[in-house]
């Protein structure tokens, strides 16, 4: 189950197309997590986030770290983007 949409995002980011050795932007990384939220929805990032920590659970464990601070770095700006809306 996701308890914040940042956990969501992570999820998305995690099995998205993007690499790390891309050197994604902000822009790429929410477009990568916009993209795969709408075609994978929650419950199918969710099934492939567990399916890669199954099958390799140690280059998961790296990529959701960089998942995770990577949608930490733009969290703050969409939520103060919101905010002054």
């Amino acid at each position: 189950m996701i308890s914040t949409v940042q956990d969501l995002a992570a999820e998305a980011l995690f099995v998205s197309h993007v690499q790390p050795s891309d050197e994604p932007s902000r822009t790429d990384v929410q477009d990568a997590v916009t993209a795969t939220i709408l075609r994978l929805g929650s419950d199918g990032c969710a099934a492939a986030v567990a399916a890669e920590f199954g099958d390799h659970p140690e280059a998961a464990v790296c990529r959701m770290g960089w998942a995770r601070k990577q949608v930490a770095q733009i969290a703050p700006i969409t939520q103060r983007t919101a905010a002054t809306r």
